[in-house]
C-alpha cells in the first residue's frame, strides 16, 4: 500500500539547547546521520512525505533534496511556526490539503526499529519507559487504544505514545481537528485520534529512541553508534553526514560551502568529486578506505609524502603577488595567534604568565611571539594546499594503492588558488605529536595551578617514528624543518580557545613550551 507520511519539522527545538542554534532539531546528528534520515528510513522507497517546514526549514528542505533525489516530498511552509497562535495542531492543519487520504504521523524525532504498519487501519505506537511523566500515555485494553492521556497523568495501566500513528478515518480525523480550536492547536494529532476511539485504534508495541531532548538524545547516540564508524567531532555549525552512499557537508556559513566546492576543482584528483550542492550543502560520492591513522606504517608514510609533494604544486608569484602572500601568512600566523590566544584567557579566565611548564620556567608568551622574525615566519612557500592536512582527513585504500585528501580548507586568508604549503606539513607535524585517537580516549592529563602546569599524554610508537621520518625528510627535501615546528606550536596555541577543557590547556601548554624550545635552537 502506498500512502503518505506527515512529519511536521517546523519547531525550534529548543529543549536541545546550542545543537539547534543552526539548524533544525531534525538535522541534529545520530550515528552519523541526521535524525531525519532515520526517521525516512523507516518507511518504504514509494511512501511520499508530506513535510512541514519553519524553523530553519530551508536548510531541512535543502538535505532532504540532496539525500534523497528519487524520494518524493510536498513541502509545506507553516507561518507562523511560533508564538500564541502556532503548535503541532496548527502545524498539522496547514498540511490538511496534502492529507485528504489514509495517512502516517510521524514525529520528526521518533526513531523506531521495526517497520511501520501501514494505515489501512486506525493505529497508534507506544513503548515501555522507565518515567511516563514527560509523555502522553495510552490506556490500552486488549490490543485497543482506549483513551489518550495529557502528560502527567498518572497510572499503571499506561504506556508512553511514542508519537507515531496511522490514520486511516482521515476525515473524521480532520473534521475533529478543524473543530477542536485551541485544544486541538495544542495537543496535535493525539487530539484527532482521541475523536477516533470509538472506531478502533489498534496499539502496537515498538522499540523506541527518543531524541528530542539532550539527555535522551546522548542515549541514542551511545546505543546506535556502529564501532566502526568514524570519529566526527561535534560542532553546532558543522556537520559531515553519510547517507546512501554519499558524504553530505553542512555549514551554516554559504560562503564556506561556495569556496569548498570550487577548491575541490581546484584540488581535483587528490579529493572526492562534488556531486551535488546547495547553499549550506555539498555532496560526494564515499570513498572506501580507512583513515590513515589506523594503518600508518613507516613505507606507507613514506608513500605518503612523496604522494604529497607532487600535490604540493608550488606557486610562482610576480613581486605584488608575493608581498600580498606574505601579508596573508603575517595576518594567518600573527594576527590570527594573538586574537584565538586572547579569545583562549578569556574564555578559561587566565592571563599570560611567567609558569613553568612541566619544571622548566617559562618567560611571557607574548615576549616569546614578539621574538619570532615575523618576516621569515611570513616568508611562506606558495602553492598548492590542502589546509587541514592530518591522518584523520586522508584515506587510504589498500586495494588500489590510493590516498584520497577529505574536508579540505576552504580558502588560505581568503584566496582559494594559493596557500602556504609550510602550513599543510605544519598540520601534519601536528598531529603526529597529538593523536585524535588518544586524545579522545582521555589519555592525557594535565593540571595548571597558580603559576605551575603540568602536563603529559600518551603516543603511539609509530607516530612518533613517523615524526623523526617526516624530519628527516624535510630536511632532505630543502623545507626549513625550524619552520615548520614553529608554526606547529603556534597551531597549538591557535586550536587552544576552540576545545573542551581540559584538552585546551594541553594545547596551550604544549603550544607554549614546544615554542621556547623551536626558538632558542640555532
Amino acid at each position: 500500500m502506498s500512502y503518505r507520511v506527515c512529519i511536521p519539522m517546523a519547531g525550534t527545538g529548543t529543549r536541545l539547547g546550542e545543537l539547534t542554534k543552526y539548524v533544525n532539531k531534525s538535522l541534529v546528528t545520530v550515528a552519523n546521520q541526521p535524525v531525519i534520515s532515520h526517521v525516512i528510513n523507516q518507511f518504504p522507497m514509494d511512501a511520499e512525505f508530506v513535510i512541514a517546514l519553519g524553523y530553519k526549514g530551508d536548510l531541512a528542505r535543502e538535505y532532504l533534496e540532496i539525500a534523497y533525489p528519487t524520494r518524493i516530498f510536498i513541502f509545506v511552509n507553516v507561518d507562523p511556526y511560533e508564538g500564541p497562535v502556532s503548535g503541532l495542531g496548527y502545524t498539522l492543519l496547514c498540511c490538511r490539503q496534502h492529507l485528504q487520504q489514509p495517512f502516517v504521523f510521524c514525529s520528526n524525532d521518533t526513531i523506531v526499529t521495526s517497520p511501520c504498519p501501514a494505515p489501512d487501519h486506525n493505529w497508534m505506537s507506544y513503548a515501555s519507559v522507565e518515567d511516563i511523566t514527560p509523555y502522553r500515555t495510552l490506556r490500552i485494553r486488549n490490543g485497543q487504544v482506549t483513551e489518550i492521556c495529557e502528560k502527567g497523568v498518572a497510572g499503571n495501566d499506561l504506556e508512553a505514545y511514542i508519537g507515531l500513528t496511522g490514520i486511516n478515518d482521515h476525515d473524521l480525523f480532520w473534521n475533529a481537528m478543524e473543530q477542536g480550536g485551541t485544544l486541538a492547536v495544542q495537543r496535535g494529532e493525539s487530539y484527532g485520534m482521541g475523536k477516533l476511539i470509538d472506531k478502533g485504534i489498534l496499539a502496537y508495541p515498538f522499540e523506541w529512541y527518543d531524541t528530542g531532548n539532550t539527555k535522551m538524545l546522548e542515549r541514542v547516540r551511545v546505543a546506535l553508534r556502529k564501532p566502526d564508524a568514524p570519529n566526527i567531532l561535534d560542532k553546532s555549525d558543522e556537520a559531515i553526514w553519510f547517507v546512501n552512499g554519499t558524504v553530505i557537508k553542512f555549514s551554516a556559513d554559504s560562503k564556506f560551502i561556495q569556496n569548498r566546492v570550487k577548491r575541490s576543482e581546484l584540488i581535483g584528483e587528490y579529493c572526492p568529486q562534488v556531486i551535488n550542492s546547495g547553499e549550506h550543502m555539498y555532496q560526494y560520492r564515499e570513498v572506501k578506505g580507512r583513515v590513515v591513522s589506523e594503518v600508518v606504517n613507516l613505507p606507507l608514510f613514506r608513500r605518503l609524502l612523496e604522494h604529497s609533494k607532487r600535490f604540493w604544486k608550488t606557486v610562482a608569484l610576480d613581486k605584488e603577488a608575493q608581498q600580498k602572500f606574505q601579508q596573508t601568512c603575517l595576518r594567518f600566523y600573527r594576527d590570527k595567534t594573538q586574537e584565538r590566544i586572547q579569545l583562549f584567557y578569556k574564555r578559561y579566565q587566565r592571563s599570560d604568565g611567567t609558569e613553568s611548564i612541566n619544571g622548566e620556567s617559562m618567560p611571557m608568551l607574548r615576549e616569546l611571539l614578539d621574538s619570532i622574525d615575523w618576516s621569515w615566519m611570513s616568508d611562506g612557500l606558495p602553492g598548492r594546499f590542502h589546509g587541514d592536512f592530518h591522518f584523520e582527513n586522508i584515506l587510504y585504500s589498500k586495494e588500489n594503492d590510493h590516498f584520497t585528501f577529505l574536508d579540505w580548507r576552504q580558502d588560505f586568508g581568503g584566496s582559494l588558488t594559493t596557500g602556504d604549503i609550510y602550513y599543510d606539513l605544519a598540520k601534519l607535524l601536528h598531529g603526529l605529536i597529538i593523536s585524535h585517537e588518544l586524545i579522545a580516549r582521555d589519555l592525557f592529563k594535565v593540571e595548571w595551578k597558580d603559576d605551575e602546569i603540568l602536563y603529559a599524554f600518551h603516543r603511539k610508537q609509530v607516530l612518533v617514528e613517523c615524526e623523526r621520518l617526516l624530519n628527516d625528510w624535510l630536511v632532505t627535501k630543502g623545507y626549513n624543518l625550524k619552520k615548520v615546528r614553529v608554526l606547529t606550536a603556534l597551531i597549538y596555541l591557535n586550536i587552544a580557545a576552540l576545545h573542551h577543557y581540559p584538552y585546551c590547556m594541553l594545547l596551550y601548554a604544549l603550544g607554549k613550551r614546544m615554542l621556547k624550545e623551536e626558538l632558542e635552537k640555532h
